[in-house]
């Protein structure tokens, strides 16, 4: 019986390298500023297994545009974000390293056909990287049908693609977790998003998952959802919360920047933070330790995201009939005196 076909896959945890790395030094991309001693190292690896490249690794290296493409879903009037500048550098050290451009578009609820299209209909892309799916976007679905190679930051349910994500469901019950044991029951939730977003929609199931091992009954009036981000309308959905007939007496804001305005929001009609009423948020922004007083949130690692988006799709590119990779990256929840009195 013939033996197992060795694969680059072999070949890099020989030599101890990605897979990618391997690709591209096997067909002699110039352009990926590979050290020579990595070179030499993967080429006696390749020649120790008696490895041979398959064809979908060369027709990547001999090339198309040599271009990824990196689109960010945000409303028309929003501008960047500091998360979704953290996931770039992440994947422009993967980029540079591999000597492929990136070319970056941001997608407004009103355009996401054209800029699809434009980007990889009309070949100026060889692959594309998604941030934000949402359920109810059908050019998304006409994309994947035409089989373009995509990978998602963020999950569709039923959906056949790769991706990466946070664990936002398991984070979220931290954080909510984290509320009642400091005794509060009344719990606001406010989602970065509308519900159509499949992240506010895993954050939302974690905030039920921990009221519900408590035993305290979901109550959809303290539930309420921003608009993307826009502290403005974090402001205005706390200021109701805090004037309804129960207010509560917490709240958990699912992005730090919404939990930024409701700090505000709170102090504003005269409240403690934390003693009449704690916060918690989610990404741990750098600038969360210097909130007043200093946030609660769960830490992300958005680097960590755009290196493993990018070499999901490198890796897509070069071997495109293996498995479709799926990868949740863990969160971590940081305790600051916005939540807890005795901090």
């Amino acid at each position: 019986m013939p033996g197992r076909r060795i694969t680059s896959h072999d070949v890099a945890v020989r030599a101890g390298v990605s897979r990618t790395t391997v690709s591209f030094v096997l067909n002699d991309v110039n352009e990926a500023n590979i050290t020579e001693e990595t070179r030499l190292r993967v080429l006696a690896a390749a020649e120790e297994l008696q490895y041979v490249p398959d064809a979908a690794a060369q027709a990547l290296a001999s090339g198309r545009t040599r271009t990824l493409g990196m689109v960010f879903r945000r409303p028309t009037d929003s501008g960047a974000d500091l998360p979704h500048m953290q996931i770039l550098q992440g994947l422009m050290s993967v980029t540079s390293q591999a000597g492929v451009r990136l070319l970056v578009e941001r997608v407004n609820e009103s355009d996401t056909a054209d800029i699809y299209i434009s980007l990889s209909r009309n070949k100026r892309i060889d692959g594309l990287i998604l941030s934000d799916p949402r359920v109810d976007d059908q050019p998304l679905y006409d994309l994947l049908n035409d089989d373009f190679p995509i990978v998602l930051l963020g999950r569709l349910p039923g959906v056949k693609v790769p991706w990466v994500e946070f664990d936002n469901r398991g984070g979220a019950r931290a954080a909510v977790d984290h509320l009642v044991s400091q005794g509060h029951k009344r719990i606001g939730f406010i989602g970065y998003a509308p519900a159509h977003f499949t992240g506010v929609i895993e954050r939302l199931d974690g905030y039920r998952d921990a009221l519900s091992a408590a035993g305290i009954t979901f109550d959809e009036r303290l539930v309420c959802f921003g608009n993307y981000n826009d502290a403005g309308s974090s402001f205005a959905l706390t200021t109701r919360l805090l004037e309804s007939p129960e207010p509560p007496t917490a709240i958990f804001a699912t992005s730090d920047l919404l939990a930024f305005a409701t700090l505000a929001a709170i102090r504003e009609h005269g409240l403690r933070i934390p003693d009449d009423i704690a916060v918690v948020g989610f990404d741990d922004s750098p600038l969360s330790r210097f909130a007043d007083p200093p946030l609660t949130s769960v830490f992300l690692p958005f680097e960590e995201m755009g290196r493993q988006a990018g070499n999901t799709l490198l890796d897509l590119l070069l071997h495109p009939n293996e498995p479709k990779r799926e990868i949740l990256l863990d969160g971590q929840l940081i305790v600051r005196a916005s939540s807890c009195r005795h901090l």
